[in-house]
């Protein structure tokens, strides 16, 4: 490894030259990490439904050529000056969001949208110099999210990086990077259920199925998965769910069937697709007096919230959530200590495994929607 510090790397890199086209092969110039930055090979990585949406480009500013990719394992290759907690060899996750460890929201127990690091989509560069590690015969190729893990090699803010058990298994824990953290922490950072209580989850994506697995853990006894795919149910069961609710089974809305079914509401709610209609009702669907709903999914920019302020006074509360309210560097080991304890199951959310020279199938099967996350080897 350390014949290559100091140096640029030539590597394989899938590119995405413009909106919805396949993602090419190419190999790229990978520049060495300059200050407070990491180079890391990367091992393993995965397919998140947000890097399917920028590479769409529909509802956001196009940026291409850029290399996508957050959801990932690697090894520390090299560091840049002023790196000194990590060190060549290291076993880390990227994340799309970061922790520097000075700002006040890192400085606060209860925030982890930090002021330097937090998800920017829109800059494809890196904030050291504004300038890209990657090129292609000195044209420079786009970062995205500070991650660009669809690459052998990357380079990445040191703040943006966990360091992990160096036992854990890449090709597991990688998708702890994103979404199976950001469902997960949302139940047990943020919804907080109690042993015994009952859980309505809407949406049952990769993220919906984590924010169930959490209700598991924290010994939820009715775990109810509202969605309105119905082929989504069976597999629902192995991260704890009990029940099911389609709300296109019924001529009300979801939320009174949900109240009916337990006396008056669930204790505890999280809302993990982004629809409006879906926010709305995972509030009014939990009980007065204690009820709390968290909010997970991201909205259309010009979503309006609309319910009766009653249900504020009649003591429901609403939440909303970050990554999870997991502080990247801070916390995220210990989720994939929870994995290595056996706490947390992770296997059944990798569906499939493509290698990187097939990466355009794991888009594939994103876009039919088969499976939840698929896996893909950078070595094959």
């Amino acid at each position: 490894m350390s014949s290559t510090i100091g140096q640029v790397i030539r590597c394989k890199a899938a590119v995405a030259w413009e909106a919805g086209k396949p993602l090419v092969i190419e190999e790229v110039e990978v520049a060495p990490p300059q200050k407070m930055e990491v180079r890391v090979k990367i091992h393993f990585t995965s397919l998140c439904h947000t890097d399917v949406y920028f590479w769409e480009a529909k509802g956001q500013n196009p940026l291409f050529p850029r290399i996508l990719g957050h959801e990932a394992g690697g090894v520390v290759e090299s560091v840049g000056e002023g790196v000194t907690d990590l060190a060549p060899g290291d076993h880390v996750l990227p994340v799309f969001t970061g922790e520097c460890k000075e700002c006040a929201h890192c400085k606060s127990e209860e925030s982890n949208m930090c002021d330097l690091l937090r998800i920017n989509t829109d800059r494809g560069v890196m904030i050291h110099d504004g300038k890209s590690r990657f090129s292609i015969n000195g044209k420079p190729i786009f970062h995205f999210v500070g991650t660009s893990t669809f690459s052998e090699y990357t380079v990445v803010h040191v703040g943006c990086l966990a360091k992990i058990n160096p036992l854990a298994p890449l090709d597991k824990v990688c998708v702890v990077s994103c979404g199976i953290s950001t469902g997960l922490g949302a139940t047990l950072n943020v919804a907080k259920p109690k042993k015994g209580s009952s859980v309505a989850v809407f949406g049952l994506g990769a993220v919906g199925l984590a924010a169930a697995e959490g209700a598991r853990i924290a010994g939820a006894s009715r775990i109810i998965g509202v969605d309105l795919n119905s082929n989504r149910f069976e597999i629902a069961k192995k991260f704890g769910v009990t029940e099911f609710v389609n709300p296109k089974d019924y001529n009300k809305p979801v939320q009174e069937v949900i109240a009916e079914m337990t006396n008056g509401g669930v204790d505890r709610s999280v809302e993990c697709t982004g629809h409006i209609d879906a926010m709305i009702s995972a509030f009014e669907c939990v009980h007065d007096g204690w009820g709390v709903a968290v909010l997970v999914g991201v909205p259309h920019k010009d979503a309006v919230f609309k319910t009766s302020p009653l249900n504020f006074l009649n003591e429901k509360t609403l939440k909303g959530t970050f990554y999870g309210n997991y502080k990247p560097r801070s916390d995220i080991p210990a989720v994939v200590e929870q994995y290595m304890n056996k706490e947390l199951e992770l296997e059944k959310f990798l569906t499939h495994e493509v290698p990187f020279s097939e990466i355009n199938k794991a888009f594939d099967l994103m876009l039919k929607g088969e499976g939840l996350r698929c896996i893909i080897r950078m070595d094959a």
